[in-house]
C-alpha cells in the first residue's frame, strides 16, 4: 500500500515560511549587525585624513596663484562692489586655485559640503587624486584621529584672499584658506601663503604648527583692520581704545590672523587685536577662527557671540578676535554699532 502524501493547507504553509525566516533571521543577526556597523563606520571622517587633505589643497591652490601672478596672466575682471562701495575683483588666479582645492576636496570626500568663494567648477583633467597620506608634521602633532558624520561638515575655501592686493602685486598679503567646521564650529583651519610658501594649519583639540606670541599688551592693543574694506574703523577703535591706538591697515583676512601670532616665514606687523566693522564673508575668516580656537584665542562678532559657520555666507555682525587676552574684557570696551552705517 502506498504512502499516503502529505498536505499542508496555505495557512499551514505560511506558518512553515515565517519560521523559516525566524531561524535564519536568528543565526545571521549578528552578522547582519555588524556588517552594518562597519558600513556605518565607514561613512564617518577622519578628520586627521581631512587636516592633511586641507593642507595639500590649500598648497595646490597656491601653486596656482603664485604661477598666474609670475606670468602677469591675470585676466582681472570685476564682481562688482562690495557693500562698502569697493571694487570686488576677480583674477584667473582666484578661478584656477579654486577649480583645484575644490576638485581635489569633491574627489577624495563627494558627500562633503564644500563653499567657495568661486563657482567656476569646470574640471582640471590632469589633477592627481589625493593620495590620503598623513604628512609626518601632522602625524606628529595629531597623535589621535577623531571621527565624525559627513552630514556635520561644512568645507570653506578661500581660493585667493586678497585680491586687491594681488593685481597690486602686495604678495605679502595673499593667502589660500581651507577651514573645515564640525555643526557649524571651525575645528580645522589651513593659511598658505603662496609667494613664500609658508602654511599655518591647527586642529582644535588636536594641535598646530603655528604659536602664539609671548606678550600682548591688552592695555593698550596694537588693531590691525582691513585695508580695503575700513569703513569708520578708525573712529570706532579710537573709541574703544583711545586717540593714539596704534592702527595697522592690511589686506586680507588670514595675513591679519597670523600678525595676532608668531609665524615664521617673513616679518609682520605685530597686532595684538584684529577689528573689522563691516560685513564680511565666512571663508575669509573661517580658517582664521579655527586656528586661533586650537591656540586657545576667540574669534567672535563685535558683540561676542560665536560665528556659526554653517547656512548663509554672510557674516553681518563685524568681528574680534585676539589671543591671551580676556577677550570678554575687550568686547565690553566697543561703543556701539550701527550695522546699517558701517
Amino acid at each position: 500500500m502506498a504512502p499516503m502524501g502529505i498536505r499542508l493547507s496555505p495557512l499551514g504553509v505560511a506558518v512553515f515560511c515565517l519560521l523559516g525566516v525566524g531561524i535564519i533571521y536568528h543565526l545571521y543577526s549578528g552578522v547582519l549587525s555588524g556588517r552594518i556597523a562597519a558600513f556605518r563606520q565607514r561613512e564617518t571622517v577622519d578628520l586627521r585624513e581631512l587636516l592633511a587633505l586641507s593642507v595639500e589643497a590649500a598648497v595646490l591652490g597656491g601653486r596656482e596663484v603664485k604661477r598666474v601672478r609670475e606670468d602677469n596672466a591675470l585676466e582681472e575682471k570685476s564682481k562688482g562692489e562690495t557693500k562698502e562701495g569697493a571694487k570686488e575683483k576677480l583674477t584667473l588666479g582666484d578661478l584656477s586655485s579654486h577649480r583645484n582645492m575644490y576638485q581635489l576636496i569633491k574627489t577624495a570626500f563627494p558627500s562633503l559640503q564644500v563653499n567657495s568663494e568661486e563657482h567656476d567648477n569646470t574640471r582640471v583633467e590632469d589633477l592627481p587624486a589625493w593620495d590620503r597620506r598623513i604628512p609626518e608634521e601632522i602625524a606628529q602633532v595629531v597623535g589621535r584621529s577623531q571621527e565624525v558624520l559627513p552630514e556635520s561638515i561644512t568645507v570653506w575655501i578661500d581660493p585667493l584672499d586678497a585680491t586687491q592686493e594681488y593685481t597690486e602685486n602686495l604678495r605679502k598679503y595673499v593667502t589660500t584658506m581651507v577651514c573645515v567646521a564640525v555643526n557649524g564650529a571651525p575645528v580645522i583651519g589651513v593659511i598658505h601663503k603662496p609667494f613664500t610658501g609658508y602654511t599655518a594649519w591647527a586642529m582644535v583639540d588636536g594641535g598646530s604648527n603655528v604659536k602664539p606670541r609671548d606678550s600682548y599688551n591688552e592695555k593698550s592693543p596694537r588693531v590691525i583692520v582691513s585695508r580695503s574694506h575700513a569703513g569708520k574703523v578708525k573712529g570706532f577703535v579710537e573709541a574703544a581704545f583711545g586717540n593714539n591706538t596704534v592702527i595697522f591697515p592690511a589686506g586680507g583676512a588670514g595675513y591679519k590672523v597670523l600678525a595676532l601670532l608668531n609665524p615664521t616665514d617673513e616679518k609682520y606687523e605685530e597686532a595684538d587685536v584684529y577689528l573689522h566693522i563691516t560685513y564680511v564673508k565666512k571663508w575669509d575668516i573661517c580658517a582664521g577662527n579655527a586656528i586661533l580656537r586650537a591656540l586657545g584665542g576667540h574669534m567672535t562678532t563685535l558683540k561676542g557671540e560665536e560665528i556659526n559657520y554653517t547656512g548663509s555666507e554672510a557674516n553681518n555682525g563685524g568681528l574680534l578676535a585676539s589671543i591671551h587676552m580676556d577677550h570678554k574684557a575687550l568686547v565690553l570696551r566697543l561703543p556701539a554699532r550701527d550695522a546699517e552705517k558701517n
